[in-house]
């Protein structure tokens, strides 16, 4: 698997720039593993689609709008996007394409 397989076009009408107000509110898609079928819901349900076996993990991170896009001297794109400050002049990154980047 690579990371390029997580990259897809997502429309910015469809960008969530702030919570609901009601989070309960929030729109859930439900994959059935087996099936491959798609379900929609609502987060307030979710305890109708696990079972027993299920483990729930919260991420608790939060994202900052700070992705820099710049052009290397051979007129290559590159993409930085700031993920936490770790002193005044650091910050940790990812950065695209990470393979032929220089420092």
């Amino acid at each position: 698997m690579k990371l390029s397989d997580f990259d897809y076009h997502l429309p910015e009408h469809l960008i969530a720039h702030k919570p609901l107000d009601d989070r309960s509110a929030s729109r859930l898609l439900v994959l059935d593993k087996n099936t491959g079928g798609i379900q929609h819901s609502q987060f307030s349900q979710i305890i109708d689609h696990l079972t027993e076996n299920d483990v729930l993990v919260f991420n608790q991170t939060r994202v900052i709008p700070a992705r820099l896009i710049g052009q290397k001297t051979t007129g290559a794109s590159v993409e930085v996007f700031l993920l936490k400050e770790q002193t005044l002049d650091t910050w940790e990154c990812m950065v695209r394409p990470a393979k032929r980047l220089k420092k």
